[in-house]
């Protein structure tokens, strides 16, 4: 009786430590699921400790893939089959984030939500788009608004050319100059390869400093296009022109119907007579206004490309266009050129600003002019 009672006594202690070892067994198993389901971002908490996750999740409007067209250099990527490459220059929501007028909103980046984000103080802080490319940032010694020998004179614009404004990932904005060209769809600016828009890109045209409206209007601007092959020195650097889509305004107009636009041509050779129109940016130039000058160009040595000598191209005018037939009246011409090509467009130096380039245009402009109306 003793034995029996033993016997059962035995058993039910192994039955209970059975028991408890399942408990064990499923507790752990309940916490490994627990921890997986934290790490994977699920449950209540989405981190560890419970807490909720301080990182924001992905924004798709935040500049979308490099497509096989053009770059905007950390956005205007180049694809490997396209002859040229494009980037669509959406606004990054969050590479500016100091003010509510800046909000994109639940339409994107569109050319009422650039005229919010784009202040006169925005404006003209902005500096020369491309450090250590480009024309020259160095500050000017005072002088006179009125033009000197040699130098381009201060004036008051054409709506066809104006400003490119856009905001790198450290929220600094940057300048460059553009212009309209004529297109199909009505849309088209031409700039140089090298200004690169990154987020919150906008085309400011005839810009007025200060003005709390632009008389022209501030324009989103959609995608780019530039030549892979696009380099800032050597032969690549022949290709220092770029093309962008800019977005209807409010009122469902295109950019071209409101300002007019230049027509595209080719170089008609290495000597020619055109005008250059530019905007230097306010820390090079004070006048912060647009400029202009009417010269004739020679080859530069060594470069399938222009060179103009003219003082007062700063840092801010690259990409400014060089117009042949240059009409008075209807304020447009022929753009055979643009600011741009080797160093981005001028040699180094605290005269830099004497000397511009320009890419010689050829086939290669009308390829990619071509994928620029095809999107």
């Amino acid at each position: 009786m003793r034995r029996s009672e033993a016997r059962r006594s035995e058993v039910q202690r192994s039955e209970a430590q059975r028991s408890e070892a399942g408990r064990a067994e499923a507790g752990r198993s309940e916490a490994r699921r627990s921890e997986a389901r934290q790490g994977s971002g699920e449950g209540t908490g989405g981190a560890a400790g419970g807490g909720r996750t301080d990182a924001p999740a992905p924004n798709p409007r935040h500049g979308r893939r490099r497509r096989g067209r053009w770059p905007v250099r950390g956005r205007w990527g180049a694809a490997g089959a396209g002859l040229a490459l494009c980037l669509l220059v959406v606004p990054a929501s969050g590479a500016a984030t100091d003010g509510a007028d800046g909000d994109d909103g639940a339409g994107g980046w569109t050319s009422d939500t650039a005229a919010r984000y784009w202040t006169a103080g925005r404006m003209a802080a902005a500096v020369p788009a491309g450090a250590g490319t480009g024309k020259s940032a160095a500050a000017p010694a005072a002088r006179s608004t009125a033009a000197a020998p040699g130098f381009a004179r201060h004036f008051d614009g054409v709506p066809s050319v104006g400003v490119l404004f856009s905001v790198d990932k450290d929220a600094r904005a940057h300048h460059c100059t553009a212009s309209v060209v004529r297109s199909p769809h009505r849309d088209l600016i031409l700039t140089a390869g090298h200004c690169k828009p990154g987020a919150r890109a906008a085309f400011v045209p005839q810009y007025r400093s200060g003005a709390t409206a632009q008389p022209y209007g501030v324009w989103a601007v959609d995608r780019g296009f530039t030549d892979p092959e696009r380099t800032d020195t050597g032969p690549g650097s022949d290709l220092d022109f770029a093309f962008a889509t800019v977005k209807p305004d409010s009122e469902g107009r295109s950019l071209e119907s409101v300002t007019g636009g230049n027509i595209l041509a080719r170089t008609p050779g290495y000597t020619t007579d055109v005008t250059v129109i530019g905007y230097p940016t306010v820390r090079n130039d004070p006048a912060d206004q647009a400029i202009r000058c009417a010269m004739r160009t020679t080859r530069l040595t060594g470069q399938r490309q222009l060179r103009m000598e003219c003082g007062g191209f700063y840092g801010g005018t690259s990409g400014s266009p060089w117009l042949s037939r240059f009409d008075e009246r209807t304020k447009t011409g022929y753009v055979v050129g643009n600011i741009g090509g080797l160093n981005g467009g001028g040699p180094s130096g605290p005269d830099s600003h004497r000397t511009s380039y320009s890419p010689f245009y050829g086939s290669e402009v009308f390829r990619l002019y071509a994928r620029a109306v095809a999107g």
